[in-house]
């Protein structure tokens, strides 16, 4: 293990360590803060969203699964990555491939969001006061980390779209995962389930395509954000075309 760590180039590794800390912190603090809450990211006009959770979402993992798969494709591309563009711009590609991410899960996030209060207000009239219930209700649970149930299900869906953050590096793995088949398009890869060789631009290409189908399909009941690693995947393909127009400078 720590051989491993040693042999990984900067900036992977401090992601690593800074991942796991993050995952293990959150099951230590379990009866004190609400950490997913807290760092994970929610959609931008929920009544709780801060600012910061727009970088700190990206070092929450929400189950061993998923920080595993995460980590195990950051060691995988991102090392190689590194090594070929070096820690500076290894460490913006992750960082815009994060964030851009969000934004785009965020975006329409916040625009379901809104939908959902447009239908309540058309439904009830005025709902500013059910609304104020509502957020304040969000907020509290956010806190204790309770989940609730409404029987209307408008003010479940508005509870829902406002509590529940997203939380994860995937978006920023699927930025990897473009950039590593665009520039080792035709790298031979093994496949974890089922365990066969595939070339790294088909694998891309593949997911990509799962991805995108998935955005439209799961609609909003689903735990996995589709959308962030479409986003994720389309900001790492944007910034390696833009880098290959560029080859005479560093960004």
């Amino acid at each position: 293990m720590f051989q491993l760590l040693q042999n990984l180039p900067h900036i992977t590794k401090n992601i690593l360590i800074i991942n796991v800390i993050m995952f293990v912190a959150t099951f230590l603090f379990q009866g004190q803060v609400n950490l997913t809450q807290e760092l994970g990211v929610h959609v931008f006009n929920s009544p709780v969203f801060q600012p910061y959770q727009i970088v700190s979402h990206f070092f929450m993992h929400g189950g061993l699964m998923h920080i595993f798969f995460n980590m195990f494709a950051l060691v995988m591309f991102g090392s190689h990555l590194e090594r070929v563009w070096g820690p500076k711009r290894f460490f913006m590609f992750y960082v815009i491939s994060a964030v851009s991410a969000y934004l785009l899960y965020g975006g329409f996030g916040t625009y379901d969001l809104y939908q959902i209060k447009q239908e309540i207000q058309a439904t009830i009239g005025d709902a500013d006061l059910i609304f104020y219930e509502l957020d304040q209700q969000i907020i509290s649970d956010a806190k204790t980390g309770e989940y609730r149930q409404y029987v209307n299900p408008l003010l479940n869906s508005y509870y829902r779209a406002g509590l529940i953050p997203m939380v994860g590096a995937s978006g920023a793995i699927f930025g990897l995962l473009a950039a590593f088949g665009m520039l080792f398009p035709n790298t031979q890869l093994m496949l974890l389930f089922p365990p066969i060789p595939i070339k790294a631009k088909y694998l891309v290409i593949g997911l990509m395509a799962i991805e995108v189908y998935l955005s439209f399909t799961s609609g909003m009941g689903s735990t996995i954000a589709h959308l962030a690693h479409v986003g994720g995947g389309v900001a790492g393909f944007i910034m390696v075309k833009i880098w290959q127009r560029k080859r005479n400078t560093f960004y």
